[in-house]
């Protein structure tokens, strides 16, 4: 009788397990209602012994399901690893492509001038007229720099001037008193 009350106390048990577990396909579906049928409608003489058979199939389920979880733990942890490596791939090598984009744009431009320098090459009279306004703009740019020393001693012979006045006035002031 204690084996019978047993087996009832289990039962439910075994039932809720079984439901909460995931069929992983229609098989194994099948198969725990197999078990589930031949639990219900076997005897008492065969009571200790389903519950072996069953306990074993729990376990050995509780097992396979625990192994599943786990492979597929590492497989999205696979996954995420497998992402952000490819997350930095895939900056590095847009990093690479701005600076190649660059390197093409410069090219491209030195390309253009060489080009164009090569039709200057077919024109002489456009080499001496180059030759002549590169002398023109070295002129005026010495010209300028003189200027500029020029008023940079203006400036400085200004403010002497101002210090000197302001001197002068403070001298009167003084005399005046």
């Amino acid at each position: 009788m204690s084996s019978l009350l047993s087996h009832n106390n289990d039962q439910p048990r075994i039932r809720k397990s079984l439901s909460d577990s995931s069929p992983t396909s229609s098989t194994t579906k099948s198969l725990r209602h197999e078990r589930l049928s031949r639990l219900s409608s076997s005897d008492v003489s065969n009571d200790t012994s389903t519950n072996h058979a069953e306990s074993y199939f729990l376990r050995r389920e509780n097992r396979l399901s625990a192994r599943k979880k786990a492979e597929e733990e590492t497989a999205n942890n696979d996954y995420k690893k497998m992402y952000e490596k490819a997350l930095a791939t895939n900056q590095r090598l847009k990093s690479r492509l701005e600076t190649s984009k660059q390197e093409l744009a410069m090219i491209q431009d030195q390309l253009q001038r060489a080009q164009r320098g090569r039709v200057g090459d077919c024109g002489s009279n456009m080499l001496e007229t180059e030759k002549k306004e590169s002398w023109s703009l070295k002129k005026r740019i010495s010209d300028m720099e003189e200027q500029l020393k020029v008023k940079a001693e203006l400036n400085m012979e200004n403010q002497r001037l101002k210090d000197e006045n302001g001197a002068l006035i403070r001298v009167i002031t003084k005399l005046s008193k």
